[in-house]
């Protein structure tokens, strides 16, 4: 498969991300796994003032409305840290199956690495307005109901959608835009 077409040209400005776990496996099904992502944000926010605006995480993919002076690399040092973390999680449990297949859909020309946990790209999305905020925003916050997971959007334990309701939730995100 080629290499995404998309990039970020405006950086400091809010984009719509989704990072996609190789060949969808269900990654995220675990309270530690889904704490590698958010422990990656944290740094992030604190080192690179990366700012969150809406999330959600799911078992094999996340979505990210996010802005940093340098989101590309931004989220190339989230995904490399984050698979790094990943695949020592799976290898510490010795979870053989789930490591030979991301290793079988590795890219060939990613040759530093045994496996490969993310597909490759972010299609991001530049948000250009408060109408387009809203409707990611919407979207990201509604998909573990569409997917039938829980009844309300501010269930879902790993989404922004409490932060945007004045409730606590895992991860510090921006509402102002």
């Amino acid at each position: 498969m080629p290499r995404s077409r998309y990039r970020i040209h405006h950086t400091g400005y809010p984009h719509f991300l989704t990072a996609t776990i190789n060949h969808w496996q269900p990654l995220f099904t675990r309270t530690e796994t889904a704490n590698i992502v958010l422990d990656s944000w944290r740094f992030l926010q604190q080192e690179a003032d990366f700012k969150i605006y809406g999330y959600v995480l799911l078992e094999n993919h996340l979505h990210l409305i996010a802005a940093s002076a340098d989101l590309s690399r931004d989220m190339q040092r989230f995904k490399s840290w984050t698979a790094r973390q990943l695949v020592d999680y799976l290898q510490q449990r010795s979870s053989a199956r789930v490591l030979e297949i991301l290793a079988r859909f590795k890219r060939a020309h990613k040759t530093a690495s045994q496996y490969q946990v993310w597909e490759e790209g972010n299609h991001p999305q530049l948000i250009e307005s408060e109408a387009v905020m809203r409707q990611k925003l919407d979207y990201i916050h509604h998909n573990p109901v569409k997917r039938g997971y829980v009844d309300l959007p501010e269930h879902w334990r790993y989404s922004s959608a409490r932060n945007y309701l004045g409730q606590p939730g895992l991860i510090e995100v921006t509402r102002a835009w």
